[in-house]
């Protein structure tokens, strides 16, 4: 298998153009071809040699994503299943703000975090993704988006798998990202998701970016987020808020916590108190999430009375809180939906 040049930086393709007798600068074009023009094979890239054409298409590989499907919502969503070269196949999903567009990336075949409400651990987790078949993912999204003269605005890294578990791969595609000669996404326009893997909480505290950090949280303790994340046994609530605490006094930045509101689990009145007397203090927005109906799981949702009145004990608490509003619920755009039935299907 041929290396996938998406997981080259442009020092390492000015190194590689120079190791082929070629001048340095090179490098950059084909950073610029594949980033800046877009396109989608080494051919069109007409300002460099026939040779140096033919050795790339030798050395590299640039198709990382075959389209398996591709489902479109009345809202604009739009998500697509993508097969990879190993036979394995992966979510990427569009989605249309009053803002602009953004993209929610996937950072692994699967996951092995297990959360309970989420269809994204069906079956486990398979593989790391490398960083170049995240970056994949954004550029066939903003080639989709060139049609329509539009770019993506934002991303979000919340699709299936978790980033902190791949978090070189995750660092090293958001590097690629934000890199001035490339897409030029602005770092506060990037979200990062984590379950809460610790350790790497307080090693991105250090990395020194404007990148957010988002928090799946759903639960105000230890033993009920235990009984929905199995990761809080690895990691439990207290070790998580410390680790916040340390990212907020290292950057200043604010942290957002994602809270899935499941019915009759952890959507009653004493956990919204509880919640907001953990929060209270913190530099924190909560985005409360109507959990989706997945048919492999036993939740329900919560009512549309008992969501306001969980946001209402948060807000008289002084806690910065909205509801998500939903996109692409009538294509199962929720993380795993459509893994899911494929693997059903295969």
């Amino acid at each position: 298998m041929k290396p996938l040049i998406y997981d080259f930086s442009l020092e390492e393709l000015e190194q590689w153009s120079k190791d082929n007798g070629e001048p340095a600068f090179r490098g950059g074009q084909i950073f610029d071809w594949l980033y800046v023009k877009r396109v989608n094979n080494f051919e069109s890239m007409s300002n460099l040699s026939k040779a140096l054409r033919a050795k790339l298409n030798e050395q590299f590989s640039i198709e990382a994503l075959t389209e398996i499907t591709k489902l479109e919502s009345k809202d604009g969503t739009v998500k697509f299943l993508f097969g990879l070269h190993d036979d394995h196949a992966i979510e990427t999903v569009i989605m249309k703000h009053n803002y602009g567009n953004s993209v929610c990336v996937t950072t692994q075949v699967g996951c092995r975090i297990g959360c309970t409400f989420c269809a994204s651990t069906l079956g486990g987790l398979k593989r790391d993704l490398t960083a170049g078949e995240i970056v994949a993912q954004v550029v066939r999204s903003q080639q989709i988006l060139d049609r329509r003269g539009e770019r993506v605005s934002s991303i979000v890294i919340m699709g299936t798998g978790e980033p902190f578990e791949n978090y070189d791969a995750t660092m090293r595609f958001l590097r690629l990202m934000i890199h001035e000669k490339g897409l030029n996404i602005g770092q506060r326009h990037i979200t990062v998701s984590t379950s809460g893997i610790v350790p790497n909480i307080y090693k991105f505290a250090d990395e020194d970016t404007q990148i957010n950090l988002a928090i799946s949280i759903h639960a105000p303790n230890d033993a009920l987020r235990s009984k929905l994340m199995p990761v809080n046994r690895r990691y439990p609530f207290d070790d998580v808020i410390e680790s916040l605490r340390y990212y907020q006094a290292k950057t200043g930045r604010r942290v957002s916590f994602e809270y899935a509101l499941i019915g009759g689990v952890n959507d009653q009145k004493e956990h919204a108190e509880e919640l907001a007397g953990v929060l209270k203090t913190m530099l924190c927005h909560v985005n409360l999430i109507p959990v989706n109906h997945v048919p492999e799981r036993k939740y329900v949702r919560t009512s549309r009375n008992d969501i306001f009145e969980f946001q209402r004990i948060l807000a008289d608490h002084g806690v910065n809180v909205t509801i998500r509003r939903e996109q692409g619920h009538d294509i199962a755009a929720a993380c795993g939906q459509l893994r899911a039935k494929h693997m059903e299907l295969g």
